[in-house]
């Protein structure tokens, strides 16, 4: 049995973890990030990488890190990444000269596909797509067996192809109406300030704009309050738009949701289902089975460890 150490790196800590072959977690170390700077974080991570390494016991195959941003596959440069306000970071050069192993950096979002394609919900698929619903929407698209990377490592930003580009909201990116905008954690908490006025006695509006959470909406939601119902039923109407296109865009066999929004389960899946299959026209409607994605938020770990073994991202994503 082959492990690697795979590395999460978020924008508020990094985790490193001991991954077996056949996706496995075997122990984990994880660290808040305090400071962004380019060179205390690398030290986070070659902090957290010595502690997994010591778990390991054997040799490990190599280190692999998925970061946010547009990440240069073949030297493990993070080109952009607005997360940490780098540009031209040499992380995968920074980290090959800490440790004598190979080391490989991917895009988090992009990792986070690869294991939940070799190990979760996609298992099996020749054609995937993983969404993952949190702050933002991140994701990465499994097409004929092979993650797809793109020109410039770009392929798999579903979250900023606009839906509502007259009357959305602002997305982070500068666009009105990216399916990130409307249809990620976020957004579903700016659906219920959108409706807010109508509903002036909710429950939803007795804690500060800054501590209301998308948990405690759907929350609310199922539990049948209307402020909540009417807010969660503009965000999955959004989702189901976002999720049509995507299977315009590329016909995945699965689309497989994670992140905070994907622990509603069946009461988001229930709710998305049916206007999807109404929004599909050029694929045959039922097609496209759209889960829960299974590994939660080991996904980019377990993802990350899986592209070592492969020997990087642009491996073939079928069987580990």
């Amino acid at each position: 049995m082959r492990t690697a150490i795979g590395v999460d790196l978020g924008g508020s800590h990094v985790t490193a973890a001991v991954v077996s072959d056949d996706g496995a977690i075997h122990a984990q170390h994880e660290q808040d990030l305090d400071d962004l700077a380019f060179a205390s974080v690398v030290d986070a991570v070659a902090a957290q990488v010595t502690e997994a390494l010591k778990d390991a016991g054997s040799p490990v195959a190599g280190i692999g890190i998925g970061s946010p941003g547009n990440i240069d596959a073949a030297s493990g440069a993070v080109l952009y990444s607005p997360n940490f306000g780098w540009k031209d970071a040499p992380l995968g050069e920074a980290i090959r000269k800490r440790f004598s192993v190979p080391v490989f950096v991917g895009n988090d979002a992009r990792c986070a596909t690869l294991g939940e394609h070799a190990f979760g919900s996609g298992r099996g698929t020749s054609d995937f797509v993983l969404l993952t619903l949190g702050t933002g929407i991140g994701g990465g698209i499994v097409a004929g067996g092979r993650l797809m990377l793109g020109h410039c490592w770009g392929a798999g930003e579903i979250g900023h192809h606009q839906i509502r580009p007259r009357d959305g909201f602002m997305c982070g990116c500068g666009k009105i109406g990216c399916f990130e905008a409307q249809a990620s954690g976020t957004g579903l908490i700016r659906h219920a300030f959108a409706v807010a006025a109508s509903f002036p006695r909710s429950d939803l509006l007795d804690v500060g704009r800054n501590k209301l959470s998308s948990k405690k909406i759907r929350k609310a939601a199922q539990a049948g309050d209307r402020h909540a119902l009417t807010a969660w039923g503009n965000y999955t109407a959004d989702l189901a738009i976002g999720l049509a296109n995507v299977i315009a865009f590329v016909n995945p066999e699965t689309i497989a949701l994670g992140g905070g929004v994907s622990s509603a389960g069946d009461f988001m899946l229930d709710a998305v289902r049916g206007p999807v299959d109404a929004l599909t026209t050029m694929v045959p409607k039922g097609t496209t089975a759209i889960e829960i994605a299974r590994l939660g938020n080991d996904a980019g770990q377990v993802g990350a460890a899986a592209m070592v073994f492969r020997g990087g991202l642009s491996g073939d994503a079928v069987g580990a």
